[in-house]
């Protein structure tokens, strides 16, 4: 476990940065617009100097996910020696509660035991259709499935990665009962104009905000548009605990049904005239509690989560500003009254037709410069083997022949790392490696 943790200041008293004040100028003057790139000088690729010279441990240091330290360490031991575990998970239901000012919330062991149990609390009847996003991860629509309800598979708007509500009104059925938004890679969707189409339609809003701890629309958390909604705190997330997860509910009755589904200790504690109050001792038959452990991690990530986020956001613009220059670039458009979150990377469109280059020959380039540039093509739900059995459903699911929207984005994208500390010195270096590649996209056309 590694102690930087709440101070990602500390990553920019670099010896380099300090000692050195003509690489932090030469940093500072690469990251400005209008310094011209020097057309001459050849890619690394082949045999040119490197952009990306930045010590690899720095480099690492400024990139590493997730970041845990000294306050995590701490509550852990103080957990350890007090003997009183499960205090924690009302604590860390409290803060959530209060941070994303939900009406009811519920922590569970993870995003996946979160999802199962909203649908659980839907309460539909067997054959009831839910819209949901193909592109996403398999429990935002496999969990549906335990209790008898069918995934409408909904393309993405290929500008943004997130719910395209079109082609969503053209497969409305009068089965359709709820639909299901998941905010892409912490980019919320547009929750004002699905929330009003599922309004007029009479649909249940709800939301997989796994991506967007953090993130908000019009001043609202994202997690709260929907009836229900849910997070995950899994390791790779924007607020990481290892494992975890938690469910936001706006009435009581979808709060209740949906914590005695996993909590059996919980319909105790429910008021006397709750008809859950009855299935005190056995609850509705899982159990989904969040491990106190990683309900004290979360509680210290929570404590850092907007600082961090906004030294993230502050470094994304730096660079993307930039690239978002260059022929063929572009990042998903997220409305002013949006505030999104970023979640495992910075992902870019790249319009490879327009470019004339292949994104293989592409991301070679970039990576003999020292950049961590990737890619990541999130499986299509709707292609998968388990949607294509009918023995797994009430009703099979449509399959859809094309999802025009899934496929653009996994082809047309890169990813580029997070920063999480003053990153002036690598964020000069990264856009003057894509500076120098564009330069040379002729020859890398012919690659």
């Amino acid at each position: 476990m590694q102690t930087q943790n709440l101070n990602p200041h500390a990553l920019l008293n670099r010896r380099v940065f300090l000692k050195n004040g003509t690489v932090a100028a030469a940093a500072l003057a690469a990251a400005r617009p209008g310094v011209a790139v020097d057309k001459t000088e050849s890619l690394a690729s082949a045999g040119g100097s490197k952009c990306v010279t930045i010590p690899e441990a720095e480099h690492s240091a400024l990139t590493r996910w997730p970041r845990y330290g000294a306050a995590e360490k701490q509550r852990l031991h103080e957990l350890i020696d007090s003997n009183r575990f499960y205090d924690e998970l009302p604590l860390f239901e409290k803060e959530w509660k209060e941070y994303t000012k939900s009406r009811f919330v519920k922590a569970h062991m993870n995003g996946s035991s979160a999802l199962t149990s909203m649908y659980f609390a839907l309460d539909l009847a067997p054959g009831s259709e839910i819209m949901v996003p193909s592109y996403t991860f398999f429990s935002t629509c496999l969990a549906m499935r335990f209790f008898g309800c069918v995934p409408v598979f909904v393309d993405i708007d290929p500008k943004t990665g997130c719910f395209d509500l079109e082609d969503a009104r053209r497969k409305l059925t009068p089965q359709t009962k709820a639909v299901v938004t998941m905010h892409s890679w912490g980019l919320p969707c547009e929750m004002d104009l699905i929330g009003s189409w599922a309004k007029e339609k009479g649909l249940i809003l709800l939301e997989d905000a796994a991506h967007a701890h953090g993130a908000s629309m019009q001043g609202r958390m994202m997690g709260t548009w929907g009836a229900m909604g849910i997070h995950s705190f899994q390791a790779s997330k924007v607020m990481p605990a290892v494992e975890g997860g938690i469910g936001m509910y706006q009435t009581r009755e979808y709060f209740e049904h949906a914590a005695a589904f996993g909590h059996y200790e919980d319909p105790a504690k429910f008021p006397e005239d709750s008809p859950v109050r009855a299935y005190a001792g056995t609850g509705f038959g899982q159990k989904y509690r969040m491990h106190p452990f990683a309900a004290a991690v979360a509680r210290q990530q929570l404590k850092q989560l907007d600082a961090l986020s906004s030294i993230v956001a502050k470094n994304v613009r730096a660079l993307n500003d930039r690239l978002t220059q260059l022929t063929g670039v572009a990042e998903p458009r997220c409305r002013p009254d949006q505030k999104r979150a970023y979640y495992y990377a910075n992902l870019l469109f790249v319009d490879f037709r327009k470019l004339a280059v292949s994104r293989d020959a592409l991301l070679k380039a970039l990576r003999a410069e020292g950049m961590r540039a990737s890619i990541w093509d999130y499986p299509e739900q709707h292609k998968l083997k388990i949607y294509s059995e009918s023995k797994w459903w009430h009703h099979p699911p449509k399959i859809p022949e094309s999802m025009p929207g899934n496929t653009h984005v996994n082809a047309n994208h890169i990813f580029l790392p997070l920063f999480y500390g003053e990153a002036s010195e690598l964020i000069g270096q990264y856009v003057k490696a894509f500076e120098k590649v564009w330069s040379h996209k002729g020859e890398l056309a012919k690659v």
